[in-house]
């Protein structure tokens, strides 16, 4: 369903506070695609999207979006209903996805022993007392690129970071704090890249770490144990499995604490999917077209 002779719209921008990230990933996989001869439109998912599409004449879909309206579910029930093929994982993979509370609850319920992830606690109100010992990590639990996340080390500091996440999500994740090597293992039609290091200066990955330049060194392959490192691809190819991802995607964890999944991870050419794939020998305009190939509709 991704043949030159087709008209390719990459879905960018849209409707998150995301929607920077998107625009800059939407775009480099634009330009890869064109140098491959495809005909390219870039469309940002905004509210008119439907007509969009329509008038553009979009026979494939090349999802580069983040967050909500794009990752998680939203635009790929919208493509399915329209009969449009799309890159990524289908409308429920997606869903589950971005919803950090139901992924663990689901990859623990079915890989058990198989997956460690951090202890963690719900908070739906406001008021109360962190319900589990400091430091802790305050986040959203819809919210991509570490976006209203806190790390509570005193108690004075967690009803402020509640509400700074409140704000944002109506269902609010409290988790233990762990240390470790942080990394992410880059998935592409369901096998496992090379692993790359996060190495924050700030010695925090959060938003400034991950957009500011030079804020945070990236290594590749990681500098962990070849046991660790084995350990962490095979349990991410059984995530994608269990959650039945397509196309693309990036598990994230802090030594062996899976942390959460990404299913339209970012794809500028500076992004880590991307560099995962240089490091696997795999360029940019390889990796986008790898990934439109896998084009289809789910359902």
């Amino acid at each position: 369903m991704s043949g030159k002779n087709k008209k390719i719209g990459v879905l960018l921008g849209g409707l998150s506070k995301e929607r920077e990230v998107s625009l800059r990933s939407g775009r480099a996989v634009a330009v890869a695609l064109r140098a491959r001869g495809y005909d390219v439109v870039e469309i940002d998912a905004v509210r008119d999207l439907p007509e969009r599409l329509k008038v553009e004449g979009v026979d494939v879909a090349f999802v580069a979006l983040h967050g909500r309206y794009g990752e998680d579910g939203t635009v790929q029930g919208l493509l399915e209903v329209m009969g449009i093929p799309y890159t990524g994982s289908g409308p429920l993979a997606s869903a589950v996805g971005m919803d950090k509370e139901l992924t663990k609850k689901l990859l623990v319920s079915e890989m058990g022993d198989e997956i460690t992830t951090p202890v963690w606690k719900v908070i739906r109100r406001a008021g109360g007392s962190p319900p589990l010992p400091l430091p802790v990590i305050v986040k959203p639990n819809r919210e991509g690129s570490t976006i209203g996340i806190s790390v509570v080390r005193d108690e004075k500091d967690f009803a402020p970071a509640v509400e700074q996440a409140l704000a944002l999500d109506e269902t609010v994740l409290v988790e233990e704090f762990v240390t470790g090597t942080e990394v992410t293992v880059a998935m592409v039609s369901g096998r496992a890249l090379p692993i790359v290091e996060i190495a924050p200066k700030s010695g925090f990955y959060d938003y400034a770490s991950k957009y500011t330049k030079g804020a945070t060194d990236y290594i590749v392959p990681a500098r962990i144990p070849d046991s660790l490192r084995d350990r962490l691809q095979k349990t991410s190819e059984t995530i994608w499995k269990v959650l039945k991802l397509a196309g693309f995607a990036r598990m994230d964890f802090i030594g062996e604490y899976f942390l959460e999944v990404n299913t339209v991870p970012g794809m500028t050419e500076t992004s880590l999917v991307p560099k995962a794939a240089a490091a696997a020998g795999i360029a940019f305009e390889d990796l986008c077209e790898e990934v439109l190939k896998g084009a289809s509709l789910k359902i």
